[in-house]
Order: C-alpha cells, then structure tokens, then sequence
C-alpha cells in the first residue's frame, strides 16, 4: 500500500520530467521569418486537405516582437510577386504559447504556434483548423 509520501514524490518526479519535455514556446520565435507554403490543413470536423501545389505562400517577418505576414507568389526565376494582401502582427506569450495577434481596422483575431522548427511551422486559428506550414523551397527547372 502507498503512503502519502511516495504519491507526493511520484508526483513530483513526474512533474519534473513533463515540464522539462514541454516546449518553450519562445523557441519558437527564431524559426518563423521566412517563405511558407501550406502542405495540408486539418479541419476542426477532423477533415484533411492536401496542397500538392501553392500559387501563393506566406512570407512572414518578425523583428523584435512585431511581424508581417505577406502573401506572395512564386515566379519560375526565384523572384516574387508580392500580392496586396498583408497583415501586421504582434508575437506574444499567453498561456505557455506563442500567439500571433491580429488587429486591423475591421477585425481581430489570433493565431496560436503549435509547433516551429527549421522546415516547418503548425499554426491553429480560432476557428479550430490547424495548418500544417513547410519552408518554401525554390522551384528548379
């Protein structure tokens, strides 16, 4: 039979080893600048879309804690066109996660980091799908 004190050292042993696995979502921070295109979405129903090719991919850009996320699109020479659509952000900490904070004169939302690391990015939006980002690789002929 257990005593008191070998559940509290039980717990305290597996707090320990969770919370050193757990990611810090600061991390996170180094690997957003860049090109992204969209490898696949999972929707919040469970469904999962594939994108075999993108005509656009974001391109986002952090300094300090203030981001740019543009849409661009690709040309066969390694050059972009930049389409009109951008979107300004704040990168924040809420929560033990890294969030992207929207604010423009319609509307405001967020974007919280999954997961980022050198060749991909996950990002989920409020409405519950969870986007699945690759590093943007040149087109070769």
């Amino acid at each position: 039979m257990f005593n008191i004190k070998r559940i509290l050292l039980l717990c305290a042993v597996c707090s320990a080893v969770f919370s050193c696995n757990s990611p810090n979502p600061e991390s996170y921070k180094t690997y957003i600048n860049g090109y992204w295109e969209i490898e696949r979405v999972l929707l919040r129903d469970g469904t999962e879309k594939k994108y075999s090719f993108n005509q656009t991919i974001d391109f986002f850009e952090v300094k300090d804690s203030v981001g740019i996320r543009k849409k661009v699109q690709p040309r066969i020479d390694g050059s972009f066109i930049v389409t009109k659509d951008s979107e300004t952000f704040i990168l924040k900490v809420e929560n033990d996660s890294l969030r992207l904070l929207y604010n423009t004169p319609l509307d405001s939302w967020k974007e919280t980091i999954v997961s980022a690391k050198e060749s991909q990015i996950i990002i989920k939006n409020e409405g519950g799908n969870t986007y699945f980002y690759k590093r943007y690789k040149k087109i070769e002929l």
